[in-house]
């Protein structure tokens, strides 16, 4: 069934310039800082943690907001020993959303078309958001109590309506989530045919396909290398991406993964290809799920 809210939010041209600016500012800033600039790149991706750092970190914003705004009713309820409670879960909330903005816009940055539309407006309220509880937390130091308290729940409705766009863009358009093959589903228990040795080419990466699972093969040095052919990301073919060591890369967004594990070595990515076992009989490659 069709999202009427989010069909709306995707037919809205007047975030175009605001994707494509705000797009190569990301890429520009992160490329800038060269290979420190990628390290934190992978971290805000959450390659670190195995899964998006952002869907964690957003939990430290939106959870104090929500305790500020339970405790901004019982001050108002005359419960005037909630008042330090509130602004300091304020302040907590507005300390998180740096993270998360910043997390955030990484992985938008490494989106296009309907999602990432979806993520400038995302973004866009998180930052108005951000804004009225900046303006709250400096009423409430300035005596300002019931301005304070006023901006805080404008902000609370703006990142509740917020938040339904970033559960939409997870998992409605299934951003952050394994695009790769379900190891148990999707790969077989026993090897199984995949190519004849005979059709690989030195140095030049091939797909195969095997119980209708698409997987990547390379031949170098003599050493056969197999992968999952689909990039955990967004789904790329690795058999069209650039070999660069023991590692390929994604074309579609860059994510490079290591021929002999599938680890992630740099993002978007953060999940993992499923690893493969391997073995060459009768001039045929067979391979199943790693039995490890």
């Amino acid at each position: 069934m069709e999202d009427p809210i989010l069909s709306f939010v995707e037919k809205q041209e007047w975030l175009a310039p605001l994707q494509e600016v705000g797009e190569k500012l990301v890429k520009d800033a992160y490329k800038s800082g060269g290979e420190t600039g990628q390290a934190i790149k992978n971290a805000m991706h959450g390659v670190w943690l195995g899964h998006p750092l952002h869907s964690a970190i957003t939990d430290v914003p939106v959870g104090s907001w929500t305790a500020a705004a339970v405790l901004d009713l019982l001050e108002a309820g005359g419960h005037e020993e909630y008042a330090a409670g509130a602004d300091a879960a304020v302040a907590v909330g507005l300390a998180g959303a740096v993270g998360s903005a910043v997390s955030g816009l990484t992985d938008w940055s490494e989106t296009h078309g309907k999602p990432q539309r979806v993520g400038a407006l995302h973004g866009l309220l998180n930052t108005v958001a951000a804004a009225l509880y900046t303006g709250s937390y400096i009423a409430r130091k300035n005596k300002s109590r019931g301005l304070g308290r006023l901006l805080a729940f404008s902000g609370f409705g703006i990142v509740l309506a917020s938040a339904y766009l970033g559960g939409a863009i997870s998992y409605r358009q299934r951003i952050g989530v394994d695009h790769g093959p379900d190891a148990d589903e999707d790969l077989p228990k026993n090897f199984r045919p995949a190519m004849a040795e005979s059709e690989l080419v030195e140095g030049r990466p091939a797909k195969a396909k095997v119980d209708g699972t698409e997987i990547f093969l390379l031949k170098r040095g003599g050493e056969i290398f197999a992968l999952p052919n689909h990039c955990s990301h967004l789904g790329g073919p690795l058999s069209e991406g650039k070999i660069e060591g023991d590692s390929v890369i994604c074309p579609w967004h860059g994510s490079r993964f290591c021929l002999r594990t599938g680890a992630v070595l740099d993002g978007p990515a953060v999940h993992p290809e499923p690893k493969l076992d391997l073995l060459v009989r009768d001039g045929q490659i067979l391979v199943r799920r790693s039995a490890a």
